[in-house]
C-alpha cells in the first residue's frame, strides 16, 4: 500500500467503558514497573491519565483488576488481580485470532487501496 496501512485493532466496550490497546498495554507496563507511576513515566503518561485509564477498568468490573499499596519509595506499588492478569491473557488471544482471520480482508483492503 502507499502510505495507508490497515491493521487490526481490537476494542471492546464494557458498561461504557472501552478496552482496547492502551489500557491492555498500560496493565503490562504496570505488571512490568511494579506501580502506576512508574508505569505511566515508561509510556510517556501523565500519573494522573494512567490512574484515570486504571479506574476506568476498575469501575467496568465487579471486583478489581489492579491492587495499590500506599508508600514511599522502597514500600507501595501496584500489581495485578487473577482478573486484571486474566484480562491480559485472554484479550491478547482474541487479539491475535482477530488478526488472523482478518488476513483475507486485510489483503484485500491492500490490494484497493490508492
Amino acid at each position: 500500500m502507499t502510505g495507508h496501512e490497515a491493521k487490526v485493532r481490537l476494542k471492546i466496550q464494557l458498561n461504557g467503558t472501552s478496552i482496547g490497546p492502551g489500557k491492555i498495554m498500560l496493565l503490562e507496563s504496570v505488571v512490568r514497573e511494579g506501580s502506576i507511576s512508574s508505569a505511566a513515566r515508561a509510556m510517556g503518561m501523565a500519573y494522573r491519565r494512567a490512574w484515570h485509564l486504571l479506574n476506568t477498568l476498575q469501575e467496568a468490573f465487579d471486583q478489581p483488576v489492579i491492587t495499590t499499596e500506599m508508600g514511599g519509595k522502597e514500600k507501595g506499588g501496584a500489581t495485578l488481580t487473577p482478573l486484571g492478569k486474566d484480562l491480559i491473557d485472554l484479550y491478547r488471544a482474541a487479539e491475535a485470532k482477530a488478526c488472523k482471520d482478518s488476513e483475507p480482508l486485510l489483503k484485500m483492503l491492500a490490494k484497493h487501496a490508492p
